[in-house]
């Protein structure tokens, strides 16, 4: 510590005690101030010569914290652990805390808990559930247990988090919208584009219910599955989601999801990005129908197209390469564009079906790498076919998934899946081959945004991987399935957590400008853990340019080896104001 004499402008002499630094990113020295203390005019009323006075003052300051700075440790090499002993603590979950807070999730719980006759703190309850999901996910039998892995107290039975799921269940659709609130304004919106998808998560169990159906798992199992609908914004943050029965068809939940973000966001006009599976004619109709007349981008069926349309993507006239070149025989990418008038059925208040007409900017593509990836995935199912073919008795429906449609004269037994031997011979489908063949890796693109530049479209439709990695991060990083709970309520709690985590990784991801991985960011956080050296003396053992990174985009200071367990509150104390 230092004494400084500052001369103000005013003629005055300003007196503060500083301490020098060098600038970690710059390598500038730099100075901080420690205390001001006051223009030494009037401080000479208090002190015969306040510069020495202070100057001694910032001496027994700097010797102060050099020894609270040094310990000294004595150990007992023959000292051995208790059975059971456990004293690995987590210090990484302070980022997840620290956006917890700045997201006012605290303010939230504890103020819709106000009213409620709770003999426990939903707050805390949501914190663990949340901070378990990301770091160690997992049953929330598993998040109590683990409770005593991090700097907090919860004092609450495990009993009390199922009894707090029914209250989360509750609050799922106010909370979307204020965390909604809270992103907008302390870090911006961008709803002009809305990417919308859906996928399903499976059940542990055989039985079905109301919300748990039987329908078209993604994975292909055969256990009752739930259906979500997520929408995000332009920047991949989640926005909005919902639930839906696992027998509910991916294109029919489109409207429920989009309409509620229209209706309770403040979005004004969106453009809605997704994929072919959401295209019929009652959504594009439900999206441009109307004052806002809301636009769309959505991928478009190829091979499930008009014979017109085929005829448009295999005529060689008009393609070019994406900087509008000229094609040639060694191109690997071509992409051409058209504006067209397509007319689509509509369902309509009275439940008849009318033609509309919609005018629309249709883009196709064909790239290499589509072509060669589509080749190589049918590769397999052509083998199983030749092989079915050979010896259908060796197959049932089941084992002979996608490669049947290969086969021609199969019979098969409704209901036990077997193969039968038919009064034809099966034989494998070439023309059927040859046909799909022609359309390998060619891509269309439709949209209502007429005025959007092909390269424009193209990269808006290409942000859709940010929902199906989203999906990825939610299965995979998050463990959201399989769901181990089972009433309604607890399972729309479940998700809930799994939403509220899913948006503090991406915020996360967006503070350390995007250059790290989910997965990464997870495991960085995990690593920063530390063990009980001695008394309230932590030792940490992990450093990295990631916990460097969190850090500094946080304000919290990773790089210490050892902490006391003041320290530890204090900076978990920074990280809740």
């Amino acid at each position: 510590m230092n004494l400084k004499v500052s001369r103000r402008k005013t003629g005055r002499t300003y007196l503060s005690i500083v301490r020098n630094y060098r600038d970690k990113e710059t390598g500038m020295p730099k100075t901080a101030t420690i205390q001001s203390l006051g223009y030494l005019d009037e401080l000479e009323s208090e002190y015969d010569d306040p510069i020495a006075h202070f100057q001694e003052v910032a001496r027994r300051m700097t010797e102060e914290e050099s020894t609270n700075k040094k310990l000294t440790l004595s150990f007992n090499m023959e000292e051995r652990l208790d059975q059971g002993t456990d004293n690995r603590k987590n210090l990484g979950y302070a980022a997840i805390v620290s956006i917890y807070h700045e997201l006012g999730l605290h303010r939230f719980f504890n103020n819709r808990a106000r009213n409620k006759r709770f003999e426990f703190n939903t707050n805390s309850i949501m914190l663990l559930l949340v901070v378990s999901r990301l770091l160690a996910p997992g049953s929330k039998k598993k998040a109590f247990e683990d409770k005593d892995r991090y700097f907090e107290r919860f004092h609450f039975s495990l009993a009390d988090v199922y009894r707090a799921l029914s209250h989360y269940a509750e609050l799922a659709k106010d909370l979307q919208q204020y965390l909604h609130e809270q992103i907008a304004e302390q870090y911006g919106r961008n709803t002009k584009i809305i990417y919308y998808d859906v996928t399903n998560f499976y059940f542990e169990v055989d039985r079905a219910d109301e919300l748990r159906k039987f329908g078209r798992s993604k994975e292909r199992r055969q256990n009752p599955i739930v259906q979500m609908g997520l929408a995000m914004d332009q920047d991949g943050i989640p926005l909005h989601y919902e639930l839906f029965p696992g027998n509910k068809l991916d294109k029919e939940t489109f409207r429920s999801v989009i309409g509620e973000v229209r209706k309770n966001y403040g979005t004004g006009r969106v453009v809605v990005v997704a994929d072919m599976g959401m295209i019929t004619g009652d959504n594009i109709y439900y999206l441009t129908d109307g004052k806002n007349r809301n636009g769309y981008v959505f991928s478009f069926s190829v091979r499930g197209g008009t014979h017109a349309f085929k005829e448009y993507i295999l005529d060689d006239e008009g393609y070019v390469q994406l900087d509008g070149t000229p094609v040639d025989t060694n191109s690997e990418f071509k992409i051409k564009t058209r504006r067209i008038a397509r007319e689509i059925q509509v369902t309509m208040v009275n439940g008849k079906k009318a033609t509309k007409t919609v005018y629309e900017k249709q883009v196709v593509f064909w790239a290499k790498k589509y072509a060669d990836k589509a080749k190589a995935e049918r590769d397999e199912v052509v083998k199983k076919a030749l092989e079915l073919v050979a010896d259908p008795q060796k197959y049932s429906k089941a084992t002979t998934y996608g490669a049947a449609k290969y086969v021609k004269n199969l019979e098969v037994d409704k209901e036990t899946g077997e193969i039968l031997e038919g009064t034809s011979q099966p034989y494998f489908d070439a023309e059927k081959l040859a046909q799909e063949e022609l359309y390998d890796g060619y891509y269309a693109i439709v949209t209502s945004e007429l005025d959007m530049s092909v390269r424009e479209i193209v990269d808006t439709y290409r942000g859709l991987w940010e929902i199906e990695e989203t999906f990825r991060v939610t299965k995979g990083t998050l463990e959201a399935r399989p769901v181990y709970v089972s009433r309604e309520d607890r399972i729309g709690a479940h998700f809930l957590t799994c939403f509220l985590s899913l948006v503090i990784l991406r915020l996360l991801q967006k503070k350390t400008g995007h250059r790290y991985s989910a997965a990464v960011i997870t495991e960085c956080l995990n690593r920063i853990s530390c063990s009980n050296e001695q008394d309230n003396l932590y030792l940490f053992d992990y450093r990295s340019e990631v916990s460097d990174a969190i850090g500094q985009a946080l304000g919290i200071d990773f790089t210490h080896k050892r902490h006391r367990l003041g320290d530890l509150k204090k900076i978990l104390a920074t990280c809740k104001k």
